[in-house]
């Protein structure tokens, strides 16, 4: 089974290749990791608004599902889509600018506007129709139910006294 690994601007633009002895492997691993934490941690305020960016995520694994949540504050769930093609769940949106410029300075301007997305390649194929999401105060909850064939449904069975 494959890592639950998201992918889009706040990470590696690629899905994850496998870990395993290979050393060039490893070294593109790593070389994906330090190039996603650069560009993760730099400042971007010089950027214009109409940048893509990808808001944080939490992906969690149960038994029978994946359970992606997304931090989308200032977003109406209006304004968000979610896409499952094949084994790829993306969640796109847009966030719009709140100010006016009404001839006002601004000094400092930290907030991220104007679009954007972030994908998740899933262990498995899901059924687009079985998919839920929820959206309250600015939080998408989106669950992903496995196929029958890779629940871990856990049956419990009485032992019963011998007579």
């Amino acid at each position: 089974m494959s890592a639950l690994v998201p992918f889009g601007w706040s990470g590696s633009l690629l899905p994850s290749r496998p870990a395993n002895d290979d050393p060039f492997v490893r070294l593109w691993n790593e070389v994906d990791r330090l190039f996603s934490q650069v560009f993760r941690t730099s400042d971007f305020g010089t950027w214009p608004e109409t940048r893509t960016f990808g808001p944080p995520i939490e992906v969690a694994e149960t038994d029978d599902a994946v359970e992606l949540v997304a931090e989308l504050p200032g977003v109406g769930p209006e304004d968000v889509t979610i896409e499952l093609r094949g084994d790829v769940l993306t969640i796109r949106g847009e966030k719009k600018a709140e100010h006016e410029e009404r001839g006002a300075t601004w000094h400092v301007s930290e907030r991220r506007y104007g679009n954007f997305v972030r994908s998740l390649r899933l262990p498995y194929q899901a059924e687009a129709e079985r998919v839920e999401a929820s959206y309250k105060n600015g939080v998408l909850r989106v669950r992903v139910p496995k196929p029958a064939a890779l629940r871990r449904d856990v049956k419990r069975i009485e032992v019963k006294a011998a007579a």
